[in-house]
């Protein structure tokens, strides 16, 4: 793993020692850790992967074109986060699994108030989802199902059976993804991630609320019709973000952009 930016006068040139060895996850954990907060502030991050043409999946899902070091940066990342928030689709196809407790980041987790794992927060406006799948039967900390007023209420009631909390963030069936983030924030989890999919992360940068935005950048082409990592309507004025760290590892760039 090389740092390309920003540089420092610790920073290993290509060919010394520590430029190309495997950061630890106490490392990784530092250079992603979330900035320290207001008494009432919350932050917004992405992690996203695309190809080289802009492709966010291969065949529906993100796996093919992700790597083993996106793999520990996307552990890590859920590791910092008080909760993942996911849209439904996402949950369908990447067949989603409650986050698991890691003995590596326990030490960190209880020193800034954190439970054994973030929770997962899946939104939602139909709540086409499985109940009986284990995100919603046995997860360390419940999951939390996003939705508006207007969702259906048998649904809602199946998943307040399969032991889901529901938080209402939109008057119609709708989501409101400004309210979402605030809702969750005002049930204490402030450091929020999110994992897409391109239409929940296109609905955060319309709304404005993306804070940071994480991008692995895969050395792979796919070519096709795929999504791009955020999808939707386009913003009348496009967003500007600035760069804050750029690593690289086997090709891939990791890098990190936060609102200006």
């Amino acid at each position: 793993m090389r740092r390309l930016f920003p540089v420092t006068d610790q920073t290993p040139a290509p060919g010394q020692d520590g430029a190309d060895r495997e950061w630890s996850l106490d490392e990784l954990a530092d250079a992603y850790a979330y900035p320290a907060l207001a008494a009432n502030g919350h932050w917004l991050r992405a992690n996203m992967v695309s190809s080289l043409d802009g492709a966010a999946q291969h065949e529906g899902r993100s796996q093919p074109i992700s790597g083993e070091t996106d793999m520990r940066i996307f552990g890590t990342l859920r590791a910092l986060a008080d909760v993942v928030v996911v849209g439904a689709e996402t949950v369908r196809q990447e067949g989603y699994r409650p986050a698991r407790a890691r003995e590596a980041f326990a030490a960190r987790r209880a020193a800034a108030g954190q439970g054994p794992a973030p929770a997962i927060a899946v939104v939602t406006s139909g709540l086409d989802l499985d109940f009986s799948l284990p995100l919603f039967t046995s997860p360390l900390v419940p999951t939390l199902v996003v939705t508006g007023a207007g969702a259906p209420a048998d649904r809602v009631a199946e998943a307040v059976r399969a032991g889901a909390e529901v938080v209402v963030a939109g008057e119609g069936a709708a989501v409101d993804a400004g309210r979402a983030v605030r809702e969750l924030a005002g049930r204490g989890l402030r450091r929020q991630l999110t994992e897409g999919g391109p239409r929940l992360l296109g609905q955060f940068v319309a709304a404005g609320v993306l804070d940071e935005l994480c991008l692995t950048i895969s050395p792979t082409l796919t070519a096709g019709g795929a999504q791009r990592i955020a999808g939707g309507p386009s913003v009348t004025v496009p967003h500007r973000l600035a760069p804050a760290c750029v690593l690289e590892e086997a090709g891939f760039l990791f890098t990190r952009y936060r609102r200006i």
